[in-house]
């Protein structure tokens, strides 16, 4: 079973509550917590909290398309800007 740690912020967020809530009900669960070097306190889900995690990512509607579609756009915009001067793209006449 993988390890998911998350930040209180985050799991408010997967548990529909406040972060205060959130630090709450880790203790009340008695969840591993762990200092992370960025400084933030990050709690291991249990198994009903990872089942919950994997649940919220299936159902989450993601625009793949529109994501790669955006990062492509970006690609020529930068490509464009990084171009030394009278570059032309193979195949343009």
């Amino acid at each position: 079973m993988p390890q998911i740690w998350m930040t209180y912020d985050e799991l408010a967020t997967l548990s529909g509550c406040t972060p205060a809530e959130a630090r709450l009900r880790a203790l009340h669960l008695s969840l591993d917590r762990r200092k992370s070097r960025d400084g933030a306190t990050r709690v291991k889900l249990d198994l009903a909290l990872t089942a919950r995690f994997f649940a919220s990512i299936r159902e989450a509607d993601f625009d793949l398309d529109g994501a790669i579609e955006a990062l492509q756009t970006t690609h020529r915009q930068m490509a464009e800007l990084l171009a030394p001067p009278g570059f032309r793209e193979r195949g343009a006449a």
